[in-house]
């Protein structure tokens, strides 16, 4: 209520409301009262504005109305006309009807707008206030993309990418397999563990191994993330998470795949999982989930969304010498007097990264359990305890070269909005709203949730209450709750739809008692 509804008016005809499973028409039955509602013939309007443009058929004169309403709704919010009409004629180069269709309609909207002064009082919208640069708008899907060719170029490794088809992850490779320019090798795998294993075995021929997935394909792939715990390989997996279980909603958002990640794997199994928070933070976060691997020596596990993949802003165009080297550091030859160790370890607890055929440097790979240091096959108990707590220690000395977990806090706040992945900007908006009312709040966002920040704990700790919104039945809020022992609360949302920031607002409220 409250917000502004611009309608078709030759679109509400008794066939179409009976189709709509309207009795009445909204229109006129108080439905719609507490909107400010904008009636357009647009149907009649469009037609008229398209008519007599050659070659153009009826039935596609008709599909230009939404360039219309588009025409109108920039004149009511003052957007300039240049960079749209640039924008049809790139788009429809090839199809001049199509392309004098869309011109004719969108300026017929927006003059429409303009003669008729529809919206007695026109919103000015100013410019973002954006950082100095040049920006492109990217979704998510394509900035995954860019951010593993970025990283491909800074640790001269070829990029690798074997995937199966799987809906929303199947853009990832419709990007990488138009850029081999860059060196990218790209395989459309038969099956999910093929994939997984494809990608492991170029990382041991010293590539940059990636393969891309939804929640049944992990399913799939665990046992080659496994193997890839055990054989200390860089390998990076990305999760474009969707509503499940099994097929479940495949074109819609969920973040349910969090504990999967974390845990869902044979044995001890750790590994570093990273959750991008924007569109464009998909780029950095591609390049730094290569960066821990190829450092590591781990596989790594980037969480996304189809909200996220889909979902687009401006990003800013980086300087490629800016961005973090990533150093392969390949063995080249012997690393214990005369003898190739390839289990001994560096100071973050990597093992050498040995490429198949350098001379000297042949060693045992696979996924029994290696001797430490000689890399033999071993069975011995107290080796493997060993073993054991050298991988664990990875995510150890990984947390404590990540940033701080940083507040935005107001003055006097008594709740912490605790976030992760693609809640990010719904956390923003619902804390600006209740800051509108005059009550403090404070907010932080996880990126690294395995492993956390070390200041996490201090962090949640440090305030009387903790709401943590996701959309899942609440994976972050158990986790938070169990390494941390502070009485969190969640508010979970599982209908294939992101949180709205009305809800997330609401949910605030009633935490505080404030509603």
């Amino acid at each position: 209520p409250g917000g502004t509804l611009i309608v078709n008016e030759d679109a509400f005809t008794a066939a179409n409301l009976r189709k709509a499973g309207y009795a009445e028409n909204p229109l006129e039955d108080g439905s719609v009262d507490d909107y400010q509602v904008f009636k357009v013939k647009m149907t009649t309007l469009t037609t008229r504005a398209t008519e007599g443009i050659e070659g153009l058929k009826p039935a596609e004169a008709q599909r230009t109305k939404n360039l219309f309403a588009l025409g109108l709704i920039s004149w009511m919010y003052g957007r300039p006309k240049k960079e749209t009409i640039s924008w049809l004629e790139s788009k429809f180069a090839k199809r001049p009807a199509i392309l004098a269709g869309n011109i004719a309609a969108f300026k017929a909207g927006y003059n429409f707008g303009d003669t008729t002064e529809i919206a007695a009082t026109p919103v000015e919208v100013a410019p973002a206030p954006l950082d100095a640069g040049e920006y492109r708008n990217i979704n998510g899907a394509n900035a995954l993309a860019m951010g593993l060719i970025a990283a491909s170029v800074r640790s001269g490794l070829q990029l690798f990418f074997a995937t199966y088809p799987i809906t929303p992850a199947s853009e990832l490779l419709h990007h990488l397999a138009r850029h081999n320019r860059f060196g990218v090798r790209t395989v459309q795998a038969e099956d999910e563990i093929a994939a997984a294993n494809m990608a492991l075995g170029a990382s041991f021929g010293g590539k940059l191994g990636v393969t891309a997935t939804s929640g049944p394909g992990m399913d799939l792939k665990s046992e080659t993330i496994a193997l890839a715990v055990a054989t200390e390989l860089p390998l990076v997996i990305i999760d474009v998470q969707r509503a499940g279980p099994s097929t479940g909603l495949p074109t819609k958002t969920e973040q349910s795949d969090l504990l999967m990640a974390i845990h869902g794997r044979h044995g001890e199994s750790p590994l570093p999982v990273i959750a991008p928070s924007t569109p464009s933070d998909c780029f950095d976060a591609a390049v730094e989930a290569a960066r821990i691997a190829v450092r590591y020596r781990t596989p790594v596990i980037l969480l996304s969304d189809t909200f996220l993949a889909n979902s687009s802003e401006p990003w800013r165009l980086p300087d490629i010498e800016q961005l973090p080297e990533i150093d392969p550091d390949f063995a080249t030859g012997p690393n214990a007097g005369d003898e190739f160790m390839p289990y001994l370890r560096n100071q973050h607890g990597a093992r050498p990264w040995a490429i198949p055929g350098t001379p000297g440097l042949q060693h045992r790979l696979g996924g029994l359990e290696k001797e430490h240091g000689s890399g033999k096959v071993s069975y011995s108990p107290e080796n493997h305890a060993l073993m054991t707590k050298l991988r664990a220690e990875k995510l150890e000395k990984l947390a404590e070269e990540l940033p701080p977990l940083t507040v935005d806090a107001d003055d006097g706040a008594k709740l912490l909005v605790l976030g992760w992945g693609s809640t990010s900007g719904v956390i923003g908006a619902a804390a600006r709203r209740v800051r509108g009312r005059g009550i403090p709040v404070a907010t932080a966002h996880l990126r690294h949730v395995e492993p956390m920040p070390t200041n996490t704990g201090e962090v949640v700790r440090g305030f009387d209450k903790v709401l943590v919104p996701e959309v899942n039945t609440g994976q972050l809020l158990s986790l938070v709750r169990d390494k941390f022992l502070v009485d969190a609360v969640g508010y979970n949302k599982v209908e294939g739809l992101p949180i709205l920031a009305e809800e997330l607002e609401q949910a605030i409220l009633d935490t505080l008692g404030e509603s």
